[in-house]
């Protein structure tokens, strides 16, 4: 975490520079082209993989197999798209690595051992059986507020 602060420092640094030695080799107007091309590159491929791993994450939750692998690679697409979207050569060059599927495989094996992703299956939020209840009407008698406070409680007799 000591390393965030002085990321956030050096990272537009970083881009400026980047800017300015793309910029003498090729001219200001082809170096602002490239940044728009690669935002709007990190917006489809992020469209196209994105949609991709939503329906593989859809389709492991209805056979109920993990989805732990589909969710980080879906959080590593995400994040190459912001980086594509941020304009600059830097985060350009992660956000196209991210995008590229044997680099996010070689990522989710070095996190595999580091991080837990905890679904809703291992939560505790998993259904445990019909939520309805079904009575007939001289099963269960209704009793109003002022009733509660003066009858004695139910012991189920």
């Amino acid at each position: 975490m000591p390393l965030l602060p002085l990321l956030l420092i050096a990272l537009p640094l970083i881009e400026i520079a980047g800017f300015a030695f793309v910029g003498s080799l090729i001219g200001v107007l082809p170096t602002v082209a490239l940044v728009i091309a690669t935002t709007i590159l990190g917006a489809a491929l992020l469209r196209i993989q994105g949609i991709g791993v939503v329906g593989r994450i859809r389709a492991a939750m209805e056979t109920g197999a993990p989805v732990d692998h589909e969710l980080v690679h879906g959080l590593m697409i995400a994040i190459a798209g912001l980086l594509l979207v941020i304009p600059g050569f830097f985060t350009d060059i992660f956000g196209l690595a991210l995008f590229i599927p044997p680099l996010r495989e070689l990522v989710w094996r070095f996190l595999k051992s580091r991080i837990v992703v905890v679904g809703a299956a291992s939560a505790g939020f998993r259904p445990r059986g019909p939520r309805t209840i079904d009575l007939d009407s001289d099963d269960f008698s209704r009793r109003d507020e002022s009733d509660r406070r003066r009858l004695p409680p139910d012991d189920g007799a």
